[in-house]
């Protein structure tokens, strides 16, 4: 029976996300009107500190996080002027999207509370040690691969909240598990398409689970996988089964597959302290 009812909801899940039926995350005004700001050529960096300073809680955040070891700033900022002027456009874009998607994350329903709790407390994770990987390992953005890390299992969302309304699913939590993965990569696709993401990061959404994934360089994807993997590290979870040898990504970038990023001397102080802003 459970097969049978597992098979239902994977198909109805999946055909309502084809035909546009399935309800997605909406994107918080606040980082709308960011990247509508950073879009508009009349507009420039002020403009852009104003409309974050109408979101105090927003405002608050990114000033902690332009004082934490993110930014490495020399001496204390304390305006949301300052943090965006320190950071640059593309720097706070991808910080005020990573910033609300926490407000994602918050259950409706006490049901579903601590599944989006851990949820989100893995994201935070994986974002953190990609942030470290892209810093230490590529030439590629650390604050890119922070969101990229935050947003790889976003398509677990929408399974979730229709979770809420099949008492059996949120019962058998062993059910949700494989119908989120088998379902999650292209709803996540879905969401950050039509929250206009860059393809880079749609990418990371849909092929983040790809561990035979190889491309010709580098990308974001090798991030958040190596980061993945280095999440579950020493847990139960059928991750860390994996023979990290047989993963490219590691190779991409250039990395052992005995390192432990999270042990290494420094990296593992600034995944801490980038946890620590997030969550």
């Amino acid at each position: 029976m459970g097969s049978n009812l597992e098979q239902k909801l994977i198909d109805e899940l999946l055909e309502d996300l084809e035909n546009n039926r399935l309800v997605l995350p909406t994107l918080p005004e606040v980082a709308l009107r960011v990247r509508d700001t950073l879009e508009d050529e009349s507009m420039g960096l002020p403009e852009v500190a104003q409309v974050i300073t109408s979101d105090t809680a927003v405002s608050a955040r990114l000033i902690q996080i332009a004082n934490s070891p993110l930014l490495r700033a020399n001496r204390q900022i304390d305006t949301v002027e300052l943090a965006v002027s320190r950071m640059g456009s593309d720097m706070v874009r991808n910080l005020v999207m990573s910033i609300v998607m926490e407000q994602m994350f918050q259950a409706t329903t006490d049901a579903t509370d601590s599944r989006l709790r851990d949820l989100w407390e893995h994201s935070t994770t994986v974002a953190a040690i990609s942030h470290a990987l892209a810093n230490k390992f590529t030439r590629l953005k650390p604050d890119q691969a922070l969101l990229a890390g935050l947003v790889h299992d976003i398509g677990s969302l929408p399974i979730i909240a229709r979770a809420e309304d099949v008492p059996d699913l949120l019962r058998n939590t062993d059910m949700l598990d494989r119908i989120i993965k088998q379902t999650h990569n292209k709803v996540g696709k879905a969401i950050l398409t039509k929250w206009n993401f860059p393809q880079e990061i749609i990418d990371v959404a849909e092929k983040h689970d790809t561990l035979n994934y190889d491309s010709s360089k580098a990308d974001y994807v090798d991030i958040v996988i190596v980061a993945n993997l280095q999440s579950y590290l020493g847990t139960s979870h059928r991750l860390n089964e994996i023979d990290w040898k047989t993963v490219p990504s590691f190779k991409k970038l250039d990395m052992e597959t005995d390192v432990n990023i999270v042990n290494m001397a420094g990296t593992g102080d600034d995944i801490k302290a980038i946890k620590s802003v997030l969550s």
